[in-house]
């Protein structure tokens, strides 16, 4: 029991909150009306979950010796020796192997899509990571991947759906976001030691990561609001109201951006969506009416 425990905590479950994506789909196409279409898009999150858990395992497996020397990340189970190295190797091919062949029983294109962001993370474990600023546009990317995802769920069934290129743009903006605030927290709290641990981290200047972070910020909001007023989108939708939902975005990036710089947070931004509670309120909020707009049209 101590070792599946360990197991599950090395694969991140609180991190799988970012799988979420997969069901912006079918929230912004009007399918949770459709209990298929809700049973798909539930195995696209469960088929992401485990990949993600894969992901993650391989990462620590090919990050083990720096990581034992990171202040936070030595206590993980395999940095700590909680774990072995030979469970979690084969616990992330049985995980990867699995979640493919169930995403390929979903759809053709969901298939290609989930393979292409396992090679990503991948391809981001073994040599994206130590290149800076592809690192974490990759990260970015796999957003985007999963929300492209969430489209091809819903292929099988309503063949003629098709994704907002501004939606796309704007996950693919916000994932920066994220991902620079996750940079900054790191460099802040390694400090002289973030080099040693990550050599794109010696790059990662806090003034050049507030820039990007402007420059980010503003492409979020400025991509989503058109999102929101985008002809294929009212159509949709039914109406342009989507766009009063910006300020919602709005105070979420401006709480984040606040939580970062005033409470030095950002290091982990799926425990600040769930402990912080003015941001979470938002967040309800946001879902709350994008639901009305859509469903009670």
């Amino acid at each position: 029991m101590t070792r599946l425990l360990a197991l599950i905590r090395t694969m991140r479950p609180d991190q799988w909150t970012k799988n979420l994506v997969l069901f912006a789909g079918l929230v912004f196409a009007g399918g949770l009306r459709d209990g298929t279409l809700v049973g798909l898009a539930t195995s696209g999150f469960l088929v992401f979950c485990a990949l993600s858990g894969a992901t993650y395992l391989f990462n620590d497996l090919t990050d083990l010796s720096r990581d034992r020397q990171h202040p936070v990340k030595r206590l993980r189970p395999l940095p700590s020796g909680e774990l072995s190295v030979p469970t979690a190797a084969t616990a992330a091919a049985v995980l990867a192997g699995g979640s493919l062949l169930l995403s390929y029983r979903i759809g053709l294109g969901f298939g290609y899509v989930a393979t292409a962001y396992l090679a990503l993370n991948v391809l981001y474990s073994v040599a994206l990571r130590r290149m800076v600023i592809l690192d974490v546009m990759a990260i970015a990317i796999g957003f985007v991947l999963r929300a492209v995802a969430s489209v091809e769920v819903l292929f099988s069934t309503a063949p003629d759906t098709e994704i907002s290129p501004w939606l796309l743009v704007c996950t693919f903006f916000l994932a920066l976001f994220l991902g620079l605030g996750k940079r900054r927290h790191e460099v802040l709290m390694l400090g002289d030691q973030a080099r040693g641990h990550r050599s794109t981290l010696g790059y990662y200047a806090p003034p050049l990561i507030d820039q990007l972070l402007g420059v980010v910020t503003a492409s979020t909001v400025v991509s989503y609001a058109i999102y929101t007023i985008w002809p294929g989108t009212v159509e949709k939708v039914g109406s342009a109201r989507l766009v009063y939902t910006v300020p919602f975005v709005v105070y979420g990036i401006f709480r984040y951006l606040y939580l970062m710089f005033a409470e030095g947070e950002g290091g982990r931004p799926s425990r600040s969506l769930v402990t912080d509670v003015p941001l979470g309120v938002n967040i309800v909020l946001w879902v709350l009416t994008v639901s009305a707009i859509i469903y009670l049209r």
